[in-house]
């Protein structure tokens, strides 16, 4: 039976609901959500020329994708590309064998697309067609993505027998604008995009999802935390889920609960202070943050409402290790905790 840890059992938590993993079981059926699920959907099904995903770091495309994949029919062959700083189409295409597990060792360019053709029509001859997931196509380069078109037109020779769905940041729609890229873009036929949440109603709808699918409590965050975090954060998913993710460990140093805007003050005066965040996110960083300039600006001069507390989270500890003891940041609430 796998550990909780400590904050979990002390908010009577099945599961962390703030970690910053791309989890299908915690994608928040948002308007804009339900049209990229229901695009990509359908999209599957038509197999119908090229699909682009876009989206700011953090908005959730890959959640999104994900939880595509888990609807996706058996009959489907479905290859994801996840690394894409590729400095040739060579080097590509390595990746997009590994993806269907066929051979790429020792194979030249000519090889390798040979093999991959073969692969198309043997599963196309059997029903089972094949689509190809690129994530975060952004880093492909203008030169990569014309050579995926020129992939494409096997389809013109044998019939549809590939579908492309590309994943990526806005910079994606930014290449595909450039005047040679316009053959590529008449091939698209399906798009979508994902934004930050619009105001603090969808922040707060957001985090009590994700509280309630981990098997949370209702109210576990008091009813004035709400504007703070979105003030702080853009409205992005992915620093909402960070920001959180400390209170919760803040607030179970502090025996607190439901958590209060003076732990989320606190929360986010700390970010500032340690890490100079931003309201967008960076797909980088290992916290998804970028460090390039300043989280949010907020009004965190309130001190009535918050108290200065002794946990701080630092990158190298904000989950535990892989053998299952607790963090550096969840012992020192556990002493903070003992002391009082």
């Amino acid at each position: 039976m796998e550990r909780k840890s400590v904050y979990e059992n002390f908010y009577a938590l099945d599961k962390p609901p703030f970690e910053n993993v791309p989890a299908p079981e915690f994608l928040f059926p948002s308007a804009q959500h339900q049209r990229a699920l229901s695009t990509l959907q359908y999209a599957l099904v038509a197999r119908i020329g090229f699909c682009v995903v876009t989206g700011d770091a953090g908005t959730g495309k890959t959640t999104t994708v994900r939880r595509v994949l888990q609807t996706v029919d058996r009959e489907t062959c479905v290859g994801l590309v996840s690394n894409t700083h590729c400095e040739t189409f060579e080097e590509l295409m390595r990746w997009i064998l590994l993806a269907f597990d066929l051979d790429y060792e020792n194979l030249d360019k000519v090889k390798m697309y040979d093999e991959f053709v073969q692969f198309l029509i043997r599963q196309y001859q059997s029903g089972q067609p094949v689509t190809l997931i690129i994530d975060e196509a952004q880093n492909l380069g203008l030169e990569n993505l014309e050579q995926l078109r020129m992939l494409s037109n096997v389809n013109t020779e044998k019939g549809q027998i590939l579908q492309t769905i590309l994943v990526g940041q806005p910079e994606l729609w930014n290449m595909l604008r450039e005047p040679n890229m316009k053959q590529f873009v008449q091939r698209i036929s399906y798009d979508c995009e994902l934004r930050p949440f619009a105001d603090a109603g969808l922040t707060r709808e957001y985090i009590e999802h994700r509280v309630r699918t981990a098997g949370g409590p209702e109210g576990l965050f008091q009813d004035d935390t709400f504007e703070l975090i979105f003030a702080a954060t853009g409205g992005v998913p992915r620093l909402i889920n960070l920001i959180c993710d400390t209170a919760l460990i803040y607030g179970f140093g502090e025996s607190e609960s439901p958590i209060s805007a003076g732990t989320i003050r606190q929360v986010i005066e700390d970010k500032q202070a340690n890490f100079n965040l931003t309201g967008a996110a960076d797909a980088d960083s290992p916290t998804g943050i970028s460090n390039q300039a300043e989280l949010g600006s907020i009004d965190l001069s309130d001190k009535s409402a918050r108290r200065k507390r002794t946990v701080h989270l630092r990158p190298d500890s904000a989950r535990p290790d892989d053998e299952g003891k607790l963090s550096t940041i969840e012992r020192a609430a556990l002493r903070r905790k003992e002391r009082s």
